[in-house]
């Protein structure tokens, strides 16, 4: 098999996924050229009766019937497994050398059967080569160019001396020219200088268009996989820092539960204080650890798993952070039936566990956070409703929420801790699954005191 593959290429994937796209789009055109064809075979018949042949009409029509079972033919190849992305197989670019072979035939006998160089319709070689250049290596267009012209030679100098029959084009000219050699001779030259240079400058215009592509895909990918580097490095990092404020709040917990003796309150409460620093520290650090691993794309791992399930799961864990505030903390199923979702399941109970941390989190003393999970509207998937009363959002903070390192001003000015990453990384998170996020606050709970906000996730059912 001939390797069609231009040196300059170094990224076979968006090669292929290029040519193909452009396949797709030569069969579409094929399609439309056939009924434009006899659309036009009919004009010329029926309005402009040009008095064509029997000859002529059946050879047009004959035409017309070889594009279309080719079309069909070459349809049914696109969406079989013959083309493979492989350099020494069948690919992209050998079936589009084919389909550009198969024009030219078809065109060539369309010129033919209307008038040879007297034919309107060889101009369109030119067409082709133009085609054929965002598609074909240099090499390949320009044989084809040179192929082609020497065939309209040997058509045009056949009928001059006669050796195959000439087809006038109807009446369209009285006075016949395939006959006067210096005209032959003069058109053909002309077509010929017109599709090199036409293959030329279309083919180094699409290459250089190429290469730009070629060249940015490469920045990019070295630009993710520096990407990729600095994150690895990132969590590296973090996660030593882990280390030695765990190691504090073990020595914290062994002060605060008296296993080293007795301590005055007054000390008691400062330490408790420590403690619950150390803990936002631990969140900042886990924050920025799962942002990572959610950049790092080869450390998703998806599965099917029932989200009512995890829900329930997370919801006990966090009740003893709501005890410790006084948060009453409610789950109501309400799905009319339970089907699994499908996704990276620890990343998605990272999400929810953000979302119920933070309506813990910013509620008020003896406040209420509610979690429903429902069917959504066209029941292809579910909604998982978290509301509660605590401090809200801003009116004219809600577009920002989901800004990475934006916190909103009533979060700062009572003192809560944290980086702004939280709700950044959930919609991510969310996105990555096909899924929805939004909000509002006041919430359902809410009252003129403590507005609260309501965050609703939607997540699309695995398809089974």
């Amino acid at each position: 098999m001939i390797n069609l593959i231009p040196s300059y290429t170094f990224d076979h994937a968006q090669l292929w996924k290029l040519v193909s796209n452009r396949n797709k789009w030569l069969i579409q055109i094929r399609f439309i050229a056939v009924t434009v064809l006899l659309i036009f075979l009919l004009f010329v018949g029926l309005i402009i009766k040009l008095n064509l042949s029997e000859v002529q009409i059946l050879g047009m029509i004959s035409v017309c019937a070889f594009i279309l079972s080719c079309n069909i033919i070459f349809l049914l190849i696109s969406n079989s497994n013959l083309i493979k992305n492989s350099a020494d197989k069948y690919n992209p670019l050998h079936f589009a050398l084919t389909q550009i072979i198969c024009d030219l035939l078809a065109l060539g006998f369309l010129t033919y059967f209307t008038g040879g160089i007297e034919s309107p319709f060889y101009i369109f070689f030119i067409f082709h080569m133009i085609i054929g250049s965002m598609i074909l290596p240099g090499f390949v267009l320009y044989t084809i160019a040179i192929a082609t012209t020497i065939a309209l030679i040997l058509l045009s100098l056949s009928e001059y001396l006669q050796l195959i029959p000439h087809n006038s084009f109807g009446n369209l000219i009285e006075h016949p020219l395939y006959n006067n050699l210096n005209y032959v001779l003069i058109s053909t030259t002309s077509f010929g200088i017109m599709m090199v240079v036409s293959a030329i400058f279309s083919n180094r215009i699409a290459r250089a268009h190429y290469q730009g592509e070629q060249e940015l895909k490469k920045a990019l990918d070295e630009l993710q996989q520096a990407e990729k580097v600095k994150l690895k490095y990132t969590m590296g990092v973090v996660h030593e820092i882990k280390s030695p404020i765990v190691a504090a709040q073990s020595y914290l917990d062994l002060i605060l539960h008296k296993f080293l003796g007795p301590i005055s309150s007054q000390v008691e409460e400062k330490l408790k204080r420590v403690r619950n620093r150390t803990e936002e520290a631990l969140h900042i650090i886990n924050d920025i650890l799962d942002i990572s691993r959610l950049r790092l794309l080869e450390s998703f791992n998806f599965e099917e798993f029932d989200i009512g399930l995890s829900l329930i799961e997370l919801i006990n864990k966090k009740k003893s952070q709501a005890r410790t505030n006084n948060i009453s903390l409610e789950f109501y199923e309400q799905r009319s039936y339970v089907q699994n979702v499908k996704g990276d399941k620890k990343l998605i109970e990272v999400a929810l566990s953000n979302v119920l941390g933070n309506a813990i989190k910013y509620n008020i003393e003896n406040g209420i956070v509610e979690v429903i999970l429902k069917d959504n509207q066209t029941k292809d998937g579910v909604i998982i409703e978290i509301s509660d009363t605590g401090i809200g959002i801003p009116e004219d903070e809600k577009q920002n929420i989901f800004k990475e390192f934006y916190r909103a001003s009533n979060v700062k000015s009572k003192g809560y801790e944290g980086t702004g990453l939280g709700l950044s990384f959930v919609k991510e998170i969310i996105s990555h699954h096909n899924g929805k996020i939004s909000f509002e606050s006041p919430s359902r709970l809410g009252n003129e005191i403590s507005p609260g906000t309501t965050f609703r996730i939607e997540l699309p059912y695995s398809k089974l």
